[in-house]
């Protein structure tokens, strides 16, 4: 039987500005950090049989990771669209728009659409490419918000929108 698995699609290649500067300097300290990681994976080198040196396999496996990121991230900034502008219609939801929505029992909850790389659900970013984010897409304030979730449905309303 086959582990094989349909590639994840493609996430939006959209960016606000404060995000890309966000990434840009997690590009610089991850190759100062590589220095430092280089350096001790030397000086672990250099104790001898590497088979049974903990310091050498852990900075292996910690050069492996950083390069990973570097990797990725060198891909993916110059593929990325920086988004800094306003739309011309401030009323209606757009990238980089902060929604405040209600829930049908009163709740109040403030989201603000971001690309992929940005999202954090503590502070309320969430993807362009979310369920919640599609489905407020162009909508206006005081519209009704239906987003499916498996066999339940949820419904918002759209109390305020800024950005």
């Amino acid at each position: 039987m086959s582990r094989w698995r349909p590639p994840r699609p493609k996430s939006s290649p959209y960016i606000t500005a404060a995000g890309y500067q966000t990434l840009e300097l997690e590009l610089k300290q991850l190759w100062e950090r590589r220095k430092h990681v280089t350096a001790a994976l030397a000086a672990a080198a250099a104790e001898g049989d590497r088979s049974e040196n903990a310091e050498y396999i852990y900075r292996k496996k910690e050069l492996r990771e950083i390069d990973r990121r570097i990797h990725y991230l060198q891909k993916r900034l110059p593929g990325l669209t920086v988004v800094a502008e306003k739309p011309a219609r401030q009323d209606q939801v757009f990238f980089g728009a902060w929604v405040t929505l209600e829930t049908m029992e009163g709740e109040e909850m403030t989201y603000r659409i971001v690309g992929a790389d940005e999202i954090d659900t503590s502070g309320g970013l969430i993807s362009l490419d979310s369920p919640l984010a599609r489905a407020l897409l162009k909508k206006l304030l005081d519209d009704e918000v239906v987003v499916r979730h498996a066999e339940q449905e949820t419904r918002y309303y759209i109390t305020a929108i800024r950005y």
